[in-house]
């Protein structure tokens, strides 16, 4: 999330604009479903992990 931002490139003047390419393909709400998603996905592990049995070394 930290990188997901409008960017301009000082030399060249280009921006960067991760919103653009969400409103190109017609999902708007691409980046809040993306972090929904890994959130999801976070807590299914630790579902997955907390059942695991204790290992002992």
């Amino acid at each position: 999330m930290e990188r997901y931002q409008v960017k301009t490139d000082k030399k060249s003047g280009i921006k960067n604009d991760p919103n653009d390419w969400a409103e190109e393909v017609g999902n708007e709400r691409y980046i809040l479903d993306l972090l929904l998603s890994i959130i999801n996905v976070s807590v299914q592990t630790v579902e997955i992990v907390d059942t695991l049995p204790e290992v002992e070394f």
